[in-house]
């Protein structure tokens, strides 16, 4: 069994005369001690965005780290296991994580939050025992609210990945290879052991021939 062990870590930021705190990972009970943002859309109304965060937050490998102005979730971005119905829990790999969602209120877009959140979540050494994926589908994107265009926005990614190391890898996932805009990112712990990335890779390449 892995132990997950995590380290708290805070670092702050300016926004109009404030102090935004960039701080976790945050415990379930701290969550609750929370407002959050009803600016937080991209994915599901915000009330129902902060229950899952609140439930994400009790899973044992489960890393949330947040932006607060005051006492209000402003930006969060999470880390657990994937999605059972996913291929990347196929190998049920105790030491793969997903980055599953990062997500900025608009008002607070363009101070980097985002790059700001990784990098308290990667300050932490037990990161280093783990694969890190990022699965991206330009589906989820805010297109709309950023105004940029697919590739833009795919190239602003790329760098707020690439600030903690996550690189771009192949990957025959048909959900991935849909669209050539979505792609599949990974940073791979300096301790992970090479049985784990031999794992990653068999998950990476279902066809065998583009293996």
């Amino acid at each position: 069994m892995v132990e997950h062990t995590k380290t708290f870590y805070r670092d702050t930021t300016e926004f109009e005369g404030r102090t935004i705190n960039i701080q976790g990972p945050v415990t379930h009970e701290e969550l609750k001690g929370y407002d959050f943002h009803e600016g937080l859309t991209a994915f599901r109304p915000p009330e129902q965005q902060y229950k899952a965060l609140l439930s994400i937050a009790q899973l044992p490998e489960a890393r949330i780290i947040v932006s607060l102005d005051g006492h209000m979730i402003v930006a969060y971005v999470t880390f657990l296991y994937p999605d059972p119905l996913e291929r990347w829990s196929e190998e049920k790999m105790e030491d793969l994580l997903e980055l599953g969602a990062i997500e900025v209120a608009p008002p607070y877009r363009n101070i980097g939050l985002a790059k700001r959140m990784l990098q308290v979540a990667f300050r932490d050494d037990a990161m280093e025992d783990y694969i890190v994926i990022s699965t991206e589908y330009y589906w989820h994107w805010d297109l709309k609210g950023t105004g940029l265009s697919v590739w833009e926005y795919r190239k602003v990614m790329e760098k707020v990945m690439g600030s903690v190391g996550l690189t771009w890898f192949a990957t025959d996932d048909p959900e991935i290879c849909s669209h050539p805009a979505n792609c599949l990112m990974a940073r791979i712990g300096k301790r992970v052991p090479m049985s784990s990335i031999e794992k990653f890779d068999r998950m990476r390449f279902k066809r065998r021939f583009m293996y």
